[in-house]
């Protein structure tokens, strides 16, 4: 498909800058036949006793970084750990840097260069690894906010509460899996005596997923693979919902394309660890969630064309047009869809 098919216009006062207080409190814009407005705290009403609520525990890394080479400062942002004390990081300005190269960072701490990549991609071998890395990050690191929020400064101190979500756990990601953003304890709370169950897995979001697609083509984008977990455990009780008929509500872009990746032909999740690269464009048939919960999306990007494969791409036009129209907020901070499956995806 041409990657145009999938661009609209977007006002920058349309993008939200801060989250809303509470966070229960964004606006929900459900898709289906019709376009209903609610509110992300009027979820126990939309669904139904025993629906599956399926959330991503992957938790954001401060993977900011500011150092200097020599007497020039570099910005450091973390992309994906390839071993001990090796990252793919993107740089800037990168074009100064070169195999072998030294970034000093706070604390004694410092990197060096092993390759350089395109698109300002360079490998990154820290002095430090496991959790001494990992906790010299949690001092000196700030959060990767993607870059249409604007922090002139930097990432402030209400940020690192704000862009994580309230299932966060597991160390890994380097960008948030927005729709869990939306979800705070009175609403968990809500949920569980309206009977909805909860299944966790993991999915370590890697900024590649928010990138806007510069090929003309579908068919010629090629995913950054982000690393996956589903316990047997969880597979286990989301076959036994599947089977009883009772309906999965994905939290999120990348819970969904992670049980895509582990589901087989009949739709049975099976346990993963590993990377998955899966593109989800329109044409492509869905064999596990019947529902998503999931932001509003950057023109051209891989998200948009997730979400018009699973709802339709007239559908998800209607839907984007009606929310630019009316002030609902976009993308990470902004506010969110509940869209149902079309039949037939």
């Amino acid at each position: 498909m041409r990657v145009d098919d999938f661009d609209f216009e977007l006002p920058p006062q349309c993008i939200a800058q801060r989250p809303l207080v509470p966070r229960d409190r964004a606006r929900l814009l459900e898709v289906s036949d019709r376009l209903a407005g609610h509110r992300v705290s009027d979820l126990p009403r939309l669904l139904r006793p025993g629906d599956v609520l399926v959330v991503n525990d992957t938790r954001v890394i401060p993977a900011r970084l500011v150092g200097r080479r020599g007497q020039a400062r570099v910005e450091v942002t973390l992309l994906d750990q390839r071993g001990p004390g090796s990252w793919r990081a993107l740089a800037r300005p990168a074009r100064r840097l070169g195999a072998g190269d030294r970034i000093d960072f706070e604390a004694g701490v410092s990197a060096r260069v092993e390759a350089r990549h395109r698109e300002g991609e360079i490998g990154l071998r820290f002095s430090e690894s496991g959790p001494a890395l990992a906790g010299w990050l949690r001092r000196h690191g700030a959060m990767p906010l993607p870059p249409y929020i604007r922090r002139p400064d930097g990432p402030d101190a209400r940020d690192a509460l704000d862009y994580q979500t309230p299932f966060a756990a597991r160390d890994g990601a380097v960008a948030a899996p927005t729709a869990g953003l939306h979800f705070t304890r009175r609403l968990l709370w809500a949920l569980d005596r309206r009977g909805v169950e909860r299944v966790t897995l993991t999915l370590h979001v890697g900024p590649g997923t928010f990138l806007p697609v510069r090929a003309a083509r579908t068919e010629a984008h090629r995913m950054h693979p982000e690393t996956g977990f589903i316990e047997a455990e969880a597979a286990r009780r989301l076959n036994a919902a599947r089977a009883a008929g009772r309906r999965l509500v994905a939290v999120g872009s990348t819970v969904l394309r992670l049980l895509e990746s582990a589901a087989d032909a009949r739709g049975r999740v099976r346990p993963f660890a590993g990377p998955t690269e899966l593109f989800i464009t329109p044409g492509y048939r869905f064999r596990v969630a019947d529902l998503l919960i999931t932001n509003f999306h950057l023109p051209r990007s891989t998200l948009f064309m997730l979400v018009s494969a699973f709802a339709g791409l007239a559908r998800m036009r209607t839907a984007y047009g009606h929310a630019r129209t009316t002030g609902y907020r976009f993308y990470s901070y902004g506010d969110c869809c509940l869209l149902h499956r079309r039949p037939g995806r």
